[in-house]
């Protein structure tokens, strides 16, 4: 059975709905999976028009109600945006709206009628003045789904990356790094790619110095002490997990085909390699949330600058919905 993937509208007045309209004009997504769009469908029928396409729009009210053909877009209506939204303005209005069509995704996968979430970009500010006080998706998504431990994933076609740690300052990202993380990062990459149906999936972890320690002749010691007894836990519970390895070389070894995953200790370290390869390819993914819940995104904002002009490029849409099907519990 094909996966039912949910798609959040994110920030209307951005360039959500465009990029959203262009991804599901291509008939291979319906291929691959049952798309499900959760948001307005009044902003959706917009969308097409500025983007000249010929779907449809199907409003539901719920999910038994999708029919899932190609040139028509299935929308769960939440109905909580004026017909006139104005593009590229922060907007209350836009970002309660962003919120809410995130809050009934969660509602949709937490009761197994969606197997993973694909978010369109919000707006920050936007989402603060609508009266929602987080970052970003991640912490709206962790906050609903009562999670603590989870970690971020990027993928591309040719390699995949999850971090130990991400938005901290290189410094401090040492500090937080330490055995118990390890292991957790590491287990919640070999749960991930187990249940999106790769056996005994490989993986890799980087080191924190160059040539990773090279035996304690760079650093202090960090591999020994953060890494190691981290990697050797999951080893001992079977998990398929080496290293630390020497950053210079693992990357290039991880795109030959060496290792299916790679734990990066901390954001640039990951982030470069995957955004080499090509921005439009790469997609944010967030793992080990309750429930085995999957989200993935596209890798940039809400473009208000172009929002609105039928400029916007869904190629990054386009990869997070077919990374949202290959990582999506298999039904």
């Amino acid at each position: 059975m094909k996966p039912i993937i949910g798609i959040t509208m994110g920030d209307a007045a951005g360039i959500g709905p465009e990029i959203i309209v262009k991804a599901l004009q291509n008939r291979s997504i319906y291929e691959q999976c049952n798309p499900l769009v959760i948001g307005d469908a009044k902003i959706l029928e917009r969308a097409a028009r500025i983007t000249n396409s010929k779907l449809t729009i199907h409003p539901i009210s719920s999910v038994k109600e999708a029919t899932y053909q190609y040139s028509t877009i299935d929308c769960i209506d939440l109905n909580l945006l004026p017909a006139n939204l104005s593009f590229g303005q922060v907007s209350a209005a836009a970002g309660d709206a962003a919120f809410q069509f995130l809050k009934r995704a969660i509602e949709l996968a937490k009761n197994g009628y969606i197997q993973a979430i694909c978010t369109a970009p919000l707006n920050k500010e936007a989402l603060h003045k609508g009266g929602h006080l987080y970052p970003g998706h991640t912490e709206i998504l962790a906050d609903l789904t009562g999670t603590q431990d989870y970690a971020m994933m990027l993928s591309s076609p040719k390699l995949k990356v999850i971090h130990i740690t991400t938005h901290v300052g290189l410094i401090k990202a040492i500090e937080m790094i330490n055995p118990d993380r390890t292991y957790k990062v590491i287990k919640l990459a070999h749960e991930t790619l187990t249940r999106a149906g790769k056996e005994n999936p490989s993986i890799a972890v980087c080191g924190i110095n160059p040539h990773a320690g090279e035996n304690g002749l760079f650093g202090n010691g960090e591999e020994e002490e953060k890494l190691i007894p981290g990697i050797r836990k999951a080893q001992v519970e079977g998990i398929n997990a080496t290293g630390p390895y020497p950053a210079d070389t693992l990357f290039y070894r991880a795109v030959r085909g060496d290792f299916d995953i790679v734990v990066a200790c901390y954001h640039d370290q990951g982030h470069a390699p995957i955004k080499v390869l090509g921005l439009e390819a790469g997609v944010n993914i967030t793992v080990g949330l309750k429930g085995g819940i999957i989200r993935t995104s596209v890798d940039h904002g809400t473009a208000f600058d172009i929002a609105g002009k039928n400029l916007a490029d869904e190629r990054s849409m386009l990869e997070a919905i077919r990374a949202a099907v290959e990582l999506a519990p298999k039904v």
